[in-house]
């Protein structure tokens, strides 16, 4: 579910002023992450990638946009997700987007930005667009960290040839996979206008992925002659709109509890107003229709998720262990569940739940060590057991993945100075050191 700062679900907020600004915040969402992946797969395996390489990431964004940066790295703007009227269209996107990684047309000249963190992509993106904002190149220069001085517009934008040699690539994809281009053609001629729009009245999408109506016609023809069903099905169609009405009731309350009423029986209208409540201040409302969705649908492991978090979020940490250890079973150890099932062990206030928390962190740790909120987490866990040499070990992870290279060098020191030498922590330690002198130089 949507989690805030160290609650770990969804969101890591920044204050309502940085986002009107239009900051990007990178959030997490272990339901939305992995019917994303699980759309995507097909795509990726007719383009020999393999889905462990690539990391998806979802950025807190209203614009409409996507693009591949910082190697396999595909982000993808909610504005986007909120923009499309079907799963073939977010599908069209991520296939072309695919296309982008195959072809190698990844910043080319940008050769910081390969190794960099998502958070340290996001991070110069948001920079460059404020120093564009307040026309200041001194401040442009103070606020991206990784020195570049470019447009963002430049940075992320394809040229017109790379642009339809990855519609080719996305369309060679599809037809592999058996499934149609639709939604990637439906998509594309919405935007299509746009091109004749000015600059600053475009989309992020069109702005970066220049538009000609050759691309939109090539993508139509290849439609017309295909053989594959325009539909993924009933199925895919409901997943899509259980997603997008969880964005809806997250991020805009006030408009789901009006989309979607208190006679609303779908099941997609009922989750998104049970955030919404709870996002409004109605947790009690909230739990009841959670509750009977959970009667309906008992090994829905997203279900219990939200359940645990509401209560997490409500003051009652022991409470939610129960929903939340459901969750953690029914996805079979989803990471993001483990952690937030960590999280509430960890506020519990009880001294043996200190080792299970640990023990969820460190199981999560498998699939998420870029992740700074579950090192800062781990770091909570070893310091509360008194064991603080391995918490200055992840209090250093947590720092070098945020940037914060003086921090990351202050405790990897002290982490090697309490462990003993030669111990996995003390390794991590020196490994944290070495990378981050290398970026020094």
């Amino acid at each position: 579910m949507f989690l805030r700062c160290l609650a770990l679900l969804l969101l890591f907020a920044l204050p309502v002023q940085a986002r009107e600004r239009g900051a990007m915040t990178i959030i997490r969402d272990a339901e939305t992450e992995s019917w994303l992946r699980e759309l995507a797969a097909p795509v990726w395996k007719e383009a020999g990638i393999p889905a462990d390489s690539i990391n998806l990431v979802l950025v807190e964004n209203n614009a409409i946009n996507a693009f591949v940066a910082g190697g396999m790295n595909i982000f993808l703007y909610t504005g986007l997700l909120k923009f499309s009227r079907s799963p073939e269209e977010i599908l069209g996107v991520i296939a072309h987007e695919t296309g982008h990684i195959a072809g190698g047309h990844l910043l080319r000249g940008q050769e910081e930005l390969k190794n960099a963190s998502t958070a340290a992509i996001l991070a110069t993106l948001a920079g460059i667009a404020g120093a564009a904002a307040s026309q200041n190149g001194a401040a442009g220069a103070a606020a991206v960290s990784l020195g570049q001085q470019v447009a963002e517009r430049n940075l992320l934008k394809y040229s017109r040839t790379q642009e339809s040699a990855a519609d080719a690539a996305a369309l060679r994809y599809l037809d592999g996979a058996g499934l149609s281009a639709k939604g990637m053609e439906d998509f594309l001629a919405r935007l299509q206008d746009e091109e004749l729009l000015p600059t600053e009245q475009q989309s992020e999408f069109v702005r970066t992925h220049p538009l000609t109506r050759d691309r939109v016609e090539a993508v139509a023809t290849h439609v017309e002659s295909s053989r594959h069903s325009p539909s993924l099905g009933p199925t895919a169609q409901a997943r899509y709109e259980r997603i997008i009405a969880k964005l809806t009731g997250y991020y805009e309350p006030r408009t789901a509890l009006q989309k979607y009423p208190a006679t609303e029986t779908s099941f997609a209208g009922r989750y998104a107003r049970a955030l919404a409540l709870h996002q409004t201040g109605d947790t009690s409302a909230a739990l009841s229709i959670l509750d009977v969705l959970i009667q309906e649908h008992p090994d829905d492991p997203y279900l219990y998720e939200l359940k645990g978090q509401i209560l997490y979020e409500t003051g009652q940490a022991v409470a939610a262990l129960s929903p939340y250890r459901r969750a953690v079973e029914l996805s079979h150890g989803q990471p993001l569940l483990r952690i937030g099932l960590a999280q509430a062990l960890l506020d519990t206030g009880t001294a043996s739940d200190l080792e299970p928390a640990i023990r969820e962190l460190e199981a999560a740790l498998h699939k998420e060590r870029q992740s700074p909120q579950l090192w800062r987490l781990l770091a909570t866990g070893y310091g509360r057991q008194g064991n603080l040499g391995l918490a200055a070990a992840a209090l250093a992870q947590e720092a070098e993945l945020r940037g914060d290279k003086a921090t990351a060098q202050a405790q990897a020191k002290r982490a090697q100075t309490i462990l003993p030498n030669g111990s996995p922590g003390w390794v991590r330690a020196g490994d944290v050191l070495e990378r981050v002198s290398k970026k020094d130089k």
